[in-house]
């Protein structure tokens, strides 16, 4: 994914995913995961190609209580970059997120948020979430 490119005296790392690649990094943790558009597994966590399928796909921790069928909030993530290559957010994706615990402008359902298109998505788990996933319940 990333090739070096010999620049003055030193080197540096130049990131030049292929055309069809979706890069998503899950924050704080930093993981980052690849994979070619449309060639995931789909395991039924929430909305094919969704945030929430990718993470579970790639062992990240995401709570999904309702198994993401959009009848809870508790796949509630952050998207910090990279919206306009996810799905846009449906009539009934906002109803639920109205009952979501800190709600900002740029809250989505992982369930719901599905990544339509190659390139970077950056999304961040509220700690809130990240501590109730901890406990392991």
């Amino acid at each position: 994914m990333a090739d070096e490119q010999m620049q003055g005296a030193g080197a540096a790392t130049v990131d030049a995913p292929e055309e069809n690649t979706i890069e998503v990094t899950f924050q704080p943790e930093g993981k980052t995961v690849c994979f070619e558009h449309g060639k995931m597994p789909y395991e039924y966590h929430g909305k094919e190609q969704s945030v929430l399928d990718v993470a579970l796909n790639h062992h990240v921790k995401l709570d999904h209580a309702c198994g993401g069928n959009n009848a809870c909030t508790t796949c509630h993530i952050w998207v910090k970059e990279g919206a306009e290559n996810l799905s846009p957010m449906e009539d009934d994706e906002a109803d639920r997120l109205d009952t979501a615990a800190d709600l900002q402008l740029n809250s989505r359902l992982g369930c719901q948020a599905v990544i339509t298109k190659p390139g970077k998505v950056v999304v961040e788990i509220p700690a809130w979430n990240r501590n109730y996933v901890s406990e392991e319940h």
